[in-house]
């Protein structure tokens, strides 16, 4: 059974914690990531009092904190960039056990220009790793989204789970234009489909093929969420809220 959540990006950005919880209620959605920099303001600089109050407030909801968008990315050659970057992240996780989200979401952002892709794959899979292993002991998952130019690309992004090599750590699949091949998205999810431990879905009514996507995920016994990230944002979200969950419906049909 496959269940439907947001992410704050894009369409609830403008949104404080408790517009955000009141209108997913209504629509009747069961999750929300909140990426960081929005107006929500949960972010890793709240104290253990403001943590406390999060969590509880979740807790007394429908909506399921499901995880925080942050943008941690450990593609750099500098190795003092990527150790700030992993710090940041050991920030991100604090706060996910601290609210009780489930994961964490990172990303690569590219590869650097005249460094081998083989090295660049090594210092990305190793900040991971290390994340994943922080991550492990605080009972939070590290979700890299399948991101940013050439490793948004499912081989690349799949050379890193591969070099990472650790089970607290897998991908968010990310319904990109390069997962389709020659049509189909099977490929791609073949590919992926041993890491895949959350899903972003953007819009709908575009030409990716969502029905075989949400078949892929059901025949797989994936059972968690697809998040709605929708750029730009809509002039009625609470009215695209509703629209967009019933077009979700129909397509996610068995």
């Amino acid at each position: 059974m496959l269940h439907l959540g947001c992410v704050t990006y894009n369409l609830l950005k403008d949104w404080d914690l408790e517009t955000i919880i009141r209108n997913l209620e209504a629509a009747g959605y069961e999750a929300v990531e909140l990426r960081t920099g929005h107006k929500h303001g949960v972010e890793p600089s709240l104290n253990e009092s403001q943590r406390n109050q999060i969590r509880e407030r979740f807790q007394k909801s429908k909506v399921r904190l499901l995880s925080f968008g942050s943008t941690c990315e450990f593609e750099s050659p500098d190795t003092e960039v990527r150790r700030k970057q992993v710090e940041i992240g050991m920030q991100w996780v604090d706060l996910a056990h601290d609210t009780g989200a489930w994961g964490v979401k990172v990303r690569p952002n590219g590869l650097p220009q005249g460094v081998p892709m083989e090295t660049t794959i090594d210092n990305i899979a190793a900040s991971l790793h290390e994340l994943g292993d922080y991550g492990l002991g605080y009972g939070v998952e590290v979700w890299m989204e399948v991101h940013g130019p050439i490793t948004q690309n499912p081989p690349v992004a799949a050379a890193i789970m591969r070099a990472t090599k650790h089970q607290n750590v897998g991908v968010c699949w990310n319904s990109n234009p390069t997962d389709v091949v020659s049509g189909s998205v099977k490929p791609s999810f073949e590919l992926l489909k041993p890491w895949i431990r959350n899903v972003h879905i953007n819009d709908l009514s575009n030409s990716y093929p969502w029905r075989e996507l949400f078949t892929l995920l059901r025949d797989s016994g994936y059972e968690h969420y697809t998040l709605a990230e929708v750029n730009p944002e809509s002039k009625e979200p609470e009215r695209f809220l509703r629209y967009y969950r019933a077009l979700w419906a129909e397509l996610s049909r068995a």
